[in-house]
């Protein structure tokens, strides 16, 4: 398990990244937002996090009436991950869908440009596409997690996920650093905040996941793989 932030840290050449830094506050591309902060984004602008952490949500119109002739449409949210700093990402729009972006914690600053512009840094361009490749691999696990019957086994590969991307070693395991709620874990895999918090209760009583601090959740190390033995009608 690792933080991705450490691991961006160490591999980017730092001059290279205070450029960019020092680039986009010239020119005003830079902002801080506090959290919860919706960060307004536009499709076609690469955005990379310089410090904090960018939750992302996906908002797609259901109708909020049965029947063919239902025509008002309700929004419905997903929580769809994080983005941690040094990373990048970007939005898109559909007619039936929409990515937002808001800030997780305080003090989120993250940076905007054209793709463009990042000719003027070949070497961090490559990063970026790397990144990018990064994190369509780590989709494609969650994707994978999505998958699975059984609520708990969502939940747990869902949480393992986040905290093997993002987590950082206390003396309780990896926790990750920032909170998210049930509703939003619930959102992220398919279920309810009730049921989350129900097989939270579950996973906590096999020593399976923490909680520290402010509800910050914990893997204790050599816990993944483990059996749960829970009873078929404590799993849905």
């Amino acid at each position: 398990m690792y933080s991705a932030a450490s691991q961006s840290d160490n591999s980017r050449p730092f001059l290279t990244w205070q450029r960019i830094i020092d680039w986009a506050q010239e020119h005003y591309r830079c902002r801080t937002f506090n959290k919860d902060e919706k960060i307004i984004t536009r499709p076609g602008l690469l955005y990379l996090v310089q410090r904090g952490a960018v939750r992302l949500v996906g908002t797609a119109q259901v109708s909020s009436a049965a029947g063919p002739r239902a025509a008002r449409m309700a929004p419905e949210e997903a929580f769809l991950g994080f983005v941690g700093a040094g990373q990048p990402f970007e939005v898109i729009a559909q007619s039936l869908f929409m990515l937002e972006s808001y800030a997780h914690v305080d003090q989120t600053s993250v940076v905007w440009m054209y793709w463009h512009d990042l000719e003027n840094w070949p070497h961090f361009r490559r990063e970026v596409m790397e990144a990018f490749r990064y994190q369509h691999q780590r989709k494609l696990l969650w994707l994978s997690t999505l998958g699975q019957r059984r609520t708990i086994d969502r939940l747990l590969g869902f949480v393992t996920l986040l905290i093997e991307e993002y987590g950082e070693p206390t003396e309780d395991g990896y926790c990750l650093p920032f909170p998210l709620t049930h509703a939003q874990i619930g959102s992220a895999i398919g279920s309810t905040r009730v049921t989350v918090t129900r097989l939270m209760g579950k996973l906590r009583q096999k020593g399976m996941i923490k909680t520290q601090g402010d509800n910050l959740l914990c893997l204790p190390v050599g816990s993944v793989g483990r059996e749960l033995n829970l009873p078929e009608r404590d799993l849905a």
